[in-house]
């Protein structure tokens, strides 16, 4: 019995070392391949404006933000005869639609008249269910998506515009970047994994042909989206769905993640509301993985990338039983010295992963005008264990409404945490 626990043991420990090896050669893609870093930057200078735009804005009881986002989208650097907004809620949801309608008027004294709102009444009341009712009503070249507490930049569509008659893609992932970094205990290391995600794992991700696109800041050509059917309207990560249905169908995919240009985020304000988020995200990928349509791709090896990805919160529930485990064993089980050893070697690459983040924390903030500091690494050291351990919790939870059978979609509030003045647009018209 005791030589069972020990390969038990030993196979575990060489499984999540090799998993978190892989992640982190995937954190740092983009820095350590050349011509991938040259890929994932923006134009310096952009085309003339000659696509046109439509933007859906979901939202759900976002009365707090709603009104500042639709100011910044429709005040973007991009002609205004080339844009339209849409406004989506449910019908129940009267405070968000007030606001928005008040906005509207605002605009329409201003001689601003290209912003609706698309009201639903019927099941699922979720984000796509709500970008599918308004898909028909969309006109222009270019569908994106922005969450409705996104502050975008200014010059968004110039550069998606650019890139993809530049690149002749049709589908753009833009980066997107939480900002609050000291807002919570568990902010900083929420903010760097965006800034991982985004800009470098994403590139490897599209290079490789399997990619989960994020839930806003996204293009795709309208053609292709309405012969794709839409969103899966029963997929909590519906993002992450069509973005490999996008690969199954062969479509070449541009991440573009820039510093000067990210969609700014918030961090979820309460621990509660984070971990709601995660559980969403990670029951979202089991649902993927499920669906199967990762299965339809051309190659073993993107067969392979698509089923890491979508089994990662697996993994990552693993991962959290395994931390508490290892922590027993240190106290209360005696092993031989070669299994010890081998067993430390997923803490080991943990603390590969912090060495890594605290660097990335530096980067970020230097990029964005912030401050880093000493302080903050060491509030990311204390936090670093136990926010291992929500991530832990989160996958577990989302295994069990699984399970259950439970795909109700958990609000995530947004307080605006975010918001700073509004950026210069930079002026790179060609």
């Amino acid at each position: 019995m005791t030589s069972v626990l020990y390969t038990v043991l030993v196979t575990v420990s060489v499984l999540l070392t090799a998993q978190s090896a892989h992640v982190l050669y995937l954190m740092l893609y983009t820095w350590d391949q050349k011509d991938a870093e040259d890929r994932a930057r923006a134009p310096e200078e952009f085309l003339p404006p000659r696509l046109s735009f439509s933007v859906l804005l979901p939202a759900r009881h976002e009365e707090d933000v709603i009104q500042t986002t639709i100011e910044r989208v429709v005040r973007a650097d991009y002609p205004a005869e080339l844009l339209e907004v849409f406004v989506i809620c449910s019908a129940d949801d009267t405070g968000t639609i007030g606001m928005a309608e008040e906005k509207i008027a605002e605009l329409g004294r201003q001689g601003v008249h290209n912003v609706g709102v698309v009201v639903f009444d019927d099941q699922p009341v979720n984000k796509p269910h709500g970008l599918n009712a308004a898909l028909p009503q969309t006109r222009h070249d270019v569908v994106t998506i922005f969450d409705a507490e996104d502050d975008i930049h200014p010059a968004i569509f110039n550069l998606v515009n650019t890139v993809m008659l530049q690149d002749r893609v049709r589908v753009v992932q833009a980066g997107v970047q939480l900002m609050n970094y000291q807002s919570t205990w568990y902010s900083s290391l929420n903010v760097l994994e965006y800034f991982f995600w985004f800009k470098s794992r994403l590139h490897y991700h599209a290079l490789e042909g399997a990619i989960p696109l994020g839930g806003n800041t996204v293009f795709f050509a309208r053609e292709l989206l309405v012969r794709l059917g839409g969103w899966d309207d029963r997929n909590l990560t519906e993002d992450a769905d069509l973005g490999l249905r996008v690969s199954v169908a062969g479509e070449r995919v541009r991440v573009v993640y820039d510093d000067r240009y990210v969609t700014k985020e918030e961090t979820p304000p309460t621990l509660g509301h984070f971990v709601r988020q995660r559980t969403r995200w990670s029951q979202g990928f089991m649902q993927t993985l499920r669906k199967g349509t990762w299965k339809q791709m051309p190659t073993r090896k993107q067969r392979w990338l698509a089923f890491y990805v979508l089994a990662f919160p697996h993994g990552q529930a693993l991962l959290g039983v395994y931390l508490l485990v290892s922590l027993g064993m240190m106290f209360f089980l005696k092993v031989p010295v070669l299994v010890a050893l081998v067993s430390w070697l997923p803490v080991l690459m943990l603390l590969a992963h912090f060495v890594t983040q605290a660097v990335g924390l530096y980067e970020f903030t230097d990029a964005h005008g912030l401050r880093g500091s000493p302080m903050a690494v060491l509030k990311m050291a204390a936090a670093w264990y136990p926010y291992q351990l929500v991530l832990a919790y989160a996958a577990i939870r989302a295994m069990r409404r699984q399970m259950a059978g439970r795909s109700d979609w958990e609000k995530t509030q947004h307080v605006g945490a975010h918001r700073t003045e509004p950026p210069e647009a930079d002026s790179h018209v060609a």
